[in-house]
């Protein structure tokens, strides 16, 4: 047993908890345009016979605050494009300009506002899950090597501490993103 190499994975296994939250935050709509709206969630397009992402068949732009513009590589694809935005659960009625397809982006209410709220701590919540997991799983591993006298006891409360400091900052990025992610919700 490594503890090197044990403090690594739980450090790898924490960052990838804390990267997850912050890819589930962007997708959290917040009355604002994003590509990110429609790229991250899966919105399958059924075209050529397959079921494909939007960003394959697209290119997706906010021209403003408001407005998501998709542009189709193939104008042929632009109707299947549609379709598979009017079935999602966007909630977003698409426009299109010829080739072009436009999304505005409407005003959230408050009350929808305060449920993104919740579910972006939900998300927040489930990633703290991981990284006391990671932090479990770590704590074991080095308690195992005490056991097996691959590390002295010195070495196992030493190492105990830095799992422990992994954890914190992990937490800490993770309330600092809610926060954020909170802050730019409640604004209107």
């Amino acid at each position: 047993m490594d503890p090197e190499l044990t403090i690594m994975e739980v450090d790898e296994a924490m960052t990838r908890a804390v990267e997850y939250a912050i890819h589930e935050f962007a997708a959290v709509r917040t009355g604002k345009a994003s590509p990110a709206v429609v790229e991250n969630l899966d919105v399958h397009v059924h075209s050529y016979g397959s079921s494909m992402k939007l960003k394959q068949l697209a290119m997706i732009t906010t021209p403003d605050a408001r407005m998501i513009q998709i542009d189709p590589f193939d104008a042929a694809t632009t109707k299947d494009i549609e379709r598979a935005i009017r079935e999602s659960k966007l909630g977003l009625n698409p426009a299109t300009a010829g080739k072009v397809i436009r999304l505005p982006v409407p005003e959230l209410s408050t009350e929808r506002r305060e449920q993104l709220v919740k579910a972006i701590k939900q998300m927040a919540e489930e990633a703290r899950v991981r990284v006391r997991s990671a932090r479990r799983d770590g704590m074991e591993t080095l308690k195992k090597g005490e056991k097996d006298g691959a590390i002295t006891e010195d070495d196992l409360h030493r190492l105990e501490k830095e799992v422990q400091n992994l954890t914190d900052k992990a937490i800490k990025d993770i309330d600092l993103h809610v926060g954020s992610k909170e802050k730019e919700l409640m604004t209107v």
